[in-house]
């Protein structure tokens, strides 16, 4: 048997470079490809129909491109395309493929990290009306066992897009939505940041919240989980390629998404241009 298939990271964006850098430090010995919806980024206002059809687009290439796990890095497609695509398209496609999101991972770390049991979800406009980590957290815990609070933090995606982690601007839209959320909810004690723009905010984040606020980012618990998962999954993890490297595509412009790519991943990199409809 040989090992020539691959683990896909999609996004719509530069954000799931956040998830892939984590897995790269967790599990560094596979042969990744990672997409980059550029052309048609933001998702997070769009509806749960151009959300699905995008997304489901998107799984469809790397499944072309060989990947036979894909891990939707990407809380928007998460919430509004995952549950269809698991349970209506890959039957047809492929039920031999799998493909995972980062949501469900992050709600089965939240036990280890909040005392009170008050938490607060930042996201995109489009994760927050899904209303998928309420959902979620009460199917998980129980209705009652989490008092949740979400608030949509428009102004974070293009602080860090345009690499704004520390100016004043930053520091404004940054404390403006923590005073926003502790207003709603002054008892927090944990902040999820779910949406994958969001970590390359987080010392700063960290320095206007009081220090027994705990900050949970994503991807150390997805790069976790994903090792958990292909030590449960011995049938999958055989076909996965151990080549050590990573393969990176936009639908957008290549020169732009090395730019910002190399903010992301702290390295440089070499992406190819693909279209995917």
């Amino acid at each position: 048997m040989s090992r020539q298939e691959y683990i896909g990271v999609f996004d719509s964006g530069y954000g799931g470079l956040t998830i892939l850098k984590e897995i790269l430090q967790e599990l560094p010995g596979y042969h990744y490809i990672y997409l980059g919806d550029n052309a048609r980024a933001p998702y997070g206002a769009r509806s749960f129909e151009t959300v699905y059809q995008y997304t489901i687009e998107a799984v469809r290439k790397l499944f072309e491109l060989r990947c036979r796990l894909v891990i939707l890095a990407c809380n928007t497609a998460s919430a509004k395309a995952l549950r269809t695509i698991q349970q209506v398209d890959l039957p047809t496609i492929d039920p031999e493929k799998r493909v995972l999101g980062v949501i469900r991972p992050s709600i089965e770390a939240l036990s280890a990290y909040s005392t009170n049991g008050h938490i607060g979800i930042l996201a995109t406009r489009g994760t927050v009306a899904s209303k998928s980590y309420p959902m979620e957290i009460n199917k998980l815990y129980g209705e009652g066992r989490y008092h949740i609070t979400q608030l949509s933090c428009p102004m974070w995606v293009p602080l860090v897009e345009n690499n704004e982690l520390t100016g004043e601007g930053a520091k404004y839209f940054v404390q403006k939505y923590l005073d926003e959320l502790f207003l709603s909810d002054p008892a927090i004690d944990t902040i999820v940041l779910a949406c994958t723009h969001y970590p390359l905010l987080k010392p700063l984040i960290s320095s206007m919240v009081p220090e027994y606020v705990k900050i949970v980012g994503q991807g150390h618990i997805v790069a976790d989980r994903l090792k958990d998962y292909l030590v449960r999954h011995p049938e999958l993890e055989k076909y996965l390629a151990r080549e050590a490297c990573v393969d990176y595509y936009t639908t957008d412009k290549v020169e732009l998404f090395n730019d910002m790519g190399s903010i992301f991943m702290e390295q440089e990199i070499d992406c190819r241009y693909v279209q995917i409809c």
